[in-house]
């Protein structure tokens, strides 16, 4: 899928997943240096599947109320002008546990094709393709998988294994399903 420019800088991932984006600062305006956001979690948002970035580092700043970061192996709770940072290659994840929105400023760096895998999830998700990530059901666990393995210098999934959602793409593959349209 092309990256969707007509998008413009709003991502609204709802009801995929709880949340919603600006683009503070594009790939192209940092000349690839890094991929930024300002995002707003729901209150209770799960958050995403425990995944890495093999050759980027992500971090979390909260500019509004607070956050839990799993990373290393346990979760902990990011407040309001505090920030974490996620190294290349490390397993992690957000949520919000609270009954109160957040809000973060993330970036990942360097900016790699960041920006195309959340407009082409957006794109998944309006389009009704991914219905809910983490996913719950057949059809959303393979266009998630599907689009997990089109950028896998940015992102692999660990929860479930990267194995099963390799599994999921090429049931993908195999009944012709797409990305596009």
């Amino acid at each position: 899928m092309a990256v969707d420019e007509s998008a413009g800088r709003q991502l609204d991932f709802h009801p995929g997943i709880p949340m919603r984006w600006e683009i503070t600062r594009s790939a192209e305006e940092t000349g690839g240096e890094l991929f930024e956001a300002k995002n707003w979690l729901d209150p209770g948002m799960p958050g995403p599947p425990v995944h890495v970035h093999p050759t980027a580092e992500e971090s979390y700043e909260v500019t509004e109320g607070a956050i839990e970061v799993f990373m290393d192996g346990e979760w902990s709770e990011v407040r309001a002008g505090e920030k974490a940072t996620v190294p290349q290659g490390v397993p992690h994840t957000l949520r919000n546990t609270s009954d109160k929105p957040a809000a973060i400023v993330n970036i990942h760096q360097p900016a790699q094709q960041f920006e195309a895998f959340f407009r082409e999830m957006h794109g998944l998700i309006h389009a009704g393709k991914i219905k809910r990530l983490p996913p719950k059901e057949p059809g959303s666990a393979i266009y998630a998988a599907m689009l997990f393995g089109k950028y896998p210098a940015e992102i692999r999934v660990k929860r479930p294994p990267h194995g099963v959602f390799k599994a999921l793409a090429f049931v993908g593959r195999v009944f012709r399903l797409r990305l596009e349209g």
